[in-house]
Order: C-alpha cells, then structure tokens, then sequence
C-alpha cells in the first residue's frame, strides 16, 4: 500500500487517517448492512476559525478533529487546534473567539516516559461542566531528540511513536492536569522497538454514553499481533484514571499499561471495527431515530470507498455498523496533496442546538466541521481555517 509523501514543518502533522503504509484492515467486525439515516449536504461552508483573523498567536493552527461541551456556566468550549492547547470559548457554538489562555502545553520533554512531548486534546467529556475529562493524543518524535536509528530521508514516519493518555480538569476547562496513571493506550513497547514505521495509538474519537456506560474509538497502526484498525474503548466513569477498556471481540477486557512502567504482560489484540479505514472522526447519536452515526474520512480503496472524501456510518450497539456512505468528495490527507489545491481533513459532527452537555445528541440538521488547508507543491501547510456545514438527517431513499 503507498505511503504518503511526508514533509515535517512545525505545523505539519499528519494525522493518523493519512497514514496508509501500515494499515491493516483484517480482522474486522461484521458490517450491519445498509445506512438506516441519509446525510446530505444543505448550504455553503462557514468559516469558524481562521488564524490570520482569530489567533493569539502563529501556533493557533486547526489540526485535530473539532469536540465542544458545556461549562458550568452554560458556555461553551470547543477544542480544534493546535499542541499549544487553548478553547475557542462562548455563549453558544454560533458565536465562538480563541480564549489566549493555554490549557495545556507541550514541553517537548526528551524522556518518553514523562508523555510531555506533543499534546493534542483530542476528546472531552464532563458530567456537570465544572470536572472534564479528556484524552490526549501524544506524539513522541525520537529523531528530534537524537533517540532514533532510522535513516533521516524516513525520520518523519520512522520514528513516530504515538501515545493516547488522559488529563483532567476541575476549574470548567481552564487548566488541565495529567492522570495517574496517564496511559490509556499504548503499544505495548517502548519508542526505541520497532523503529522506522509509525506506531501506538492515534486520534481518539469524541467520549459518548450509552447504556451507563462511556465509549471511544481509538485507531492503532498495529504491531506483530495486532491488527491496524479503529479499537473500541469503554469505561464506567471517564474520570477514573486508569479504568479505559478495549474490547477484544467478546468483551471490554484489554487493559493497556504504562510500558515504561513495571514490566507486564502483552495485551490481547483490540477488535477492530468496520468499516473504519483509519479514524474515526466523530460518533453521534441521532434523537428521533436512537441510531448512532460515525464520520471519518477516507481514501479511495476500489471497495468500500470509490472516492476519498468524508464518508458517514450508522449503527445500534457501537460495534457493529452499517456499509459506508459518501457525504463529501475531496482530497484528504490520506492522498497524494500534489496537484491539489486544498484538502480536507478531520471531521465532525456537531449540532449547534444540541441539549445534552457534551454535544452527544443530534437532531435533524447537525453541523459538518472539518479543517480546509492549503496545498503548497505537494505538502499541506500551516494555512488552515476550521470550517461548518450545514447537513440534513432524512430516511434513505
């Protein structure tokens, strides 16, 4: 399978759903036919954010998948950003400004059993909008502290070892503290095996509830058992540090530890889940009907996926789900960026008029976000805007 090009500047992270050389997609998890909801499309895109208007400073850069809750005060807060981690912040979705405070930083700290290097976060969730929870995609690059083997033409990829962890929060979202333990899934080795590919866990999905119980989707490049792939996570209680499951195709058993801890044993492989090429961007649980749907983007496979864009699915149980949908044609950054003009990438669904407090529930017309980049040559750039679409919920046809 090709490997995308890869140029690393300092806004320039790919994202685990353009890394398409160590993907493997089987195992996976029976489809549940046809889509029991169609998504369309209604209106032109709305501009959010876009750094040369809305920064605080040049790291304020769009560069993970958009996720919003309620505060205490019945504002809201929407993380979408960059490694120097600050909320866009309002009375409502529909009127958002970057709050210049950050959140939760990144040291770059060398020792990759501190978890302090690069921090995204990239989901949340709060019961009551004072305490959140969140979890961490954490990059660890070994070449730019000397802690790499690889040639340097492949440093980028090569030396890549990425981390899920988990911070929480007492003061509605303003700070953000690490857990202990931090880890919530690792490969079960250190940065220094299995160099010269990428490798560990990337991009959690947004935190949803059902059935009392919390759930994520974590994606995986895998390793000598396990295959790459979306893993579905649960948990009693999101803020209990040290609680997340992954499932294993029969039960939420798989516990991943600390491997700069106390040597243990391997996990079990996650279950992967279809029809999920790499990550997925978001699950929500549409009202009226009770049907979960998930967004992701994809590239063009000749099988499941004719054409790279956003594609849409929808389940009952969050284990098994329906054939992919097309919502969006566009090149994403799964695909060769020579040629294009911009490309799309890290999808939500969001609705704006949601009631719960962690934007879980969508009625019949819910929002699109994505980041719009430009190409420049062959590699996306740091000029980026975090966009909305308007889209309709209907019956298929």
């Amino acid at each position: 399978m090709r490997i995308e090009k890869f140029r690393r500047s300092q806004f320039s992270r790919v994202s685990i759903a353009a890394l398409t050389g160590f993907v493997c997609l089987s195992p996976l998890i029976a489809k549940a036919g046809a889509p029991e909801l169609k998504l369309t499309i209604e209106g032109a895109p709305e501009t959010i954010f876009a750094p040369k208007r809305d920064a605080c400073d040049s790291s304020d850069v769009p560069d993970i998948n958009a996720r919003a809750f309620r505060n205490a005060d019945d504002g809201v807060a929407m993380f979408a950003l960059h490694y120097v981690n600050r909320a866009l912040r309002g009375a409502d979705l529909k009127h958002l400004k970057l709050d210049c405070t950050v959140v939760l930083g990144s040291n770059f700290n060398s020792d990759p059993a501190r978890y302090d290097n690069q921090n995204w976060i990239a989901a949340t969730w709060t019961p009551d909008g004072r305490r959140i929870a969140a979890l961490v995609h954490h990059e660890y690059h070994g070449d730019q502290h000397g802690k790499c083997d690889v040639p340097k033409a492949k440093a980028g990829l090569g030396c890549w070892y990425n981390t899920i962890t988990s911070v929480t929060s007492s003061d509605s979202g303003a700070s953000f503290t690490k857990t202990a333990p931090a880890v919530v899934a690792s490969a079960p080795f250190r940065q220094d095996a299995q160099q010269g590919r990428h490798r560990g866990f990337f991009n959690p999905s947004n935190i949803v509830e059902f059935e009392r119980n919390f759930y994520t989707f974590i994606t995986t490049t895998g390793w000598s058992d396990q295959a790459g792939g979306a893993c579905l996570f649960r948990t009693a209680d999101p803020l209990r540090a040290g609680s997340w499951r992954a499932w294993d195709g029969q039960s939420f058993s798989i516990h991943y530890a600390d491997p700069y801890g106390r040597t243990s044993e391997a996990p079990r492989p996650c279950a992967v889940v279809a029809p999920f090429q790499a990550a997925v961007g978001s699950v929500v649980r549409h009202e009226p009907s009770g049907s979960w749907i998930a967004v992701m983007h994809a590239w063009k496979d000749e099988k499941l996926f004719p054409l790279s864009g956003f594609y849409y699915a929808t389940s009952r149980n969050l284990r098994e789900w329906s054939e992919p949908r097309l919502l969006l044609a566009t090149k994403t950054l799964s695909d060769d960026a020579c040629g294009a003009d911009r490309l799309r990438s890290y999808p939500s669904i969001i609705d704006v008029d949601a009631r719960d407090r962690n934007f879980t529930n969508i009625g019949e017309t819910p929002s699109l976000y994505y980041t719009d980049m430009r190409v420049e040559g062959c590699s996306h750039t740091s000029d980026r805007q975090l966009m909305r679409l308007q889209l309709r919920v209907g019956k298929p046809t």
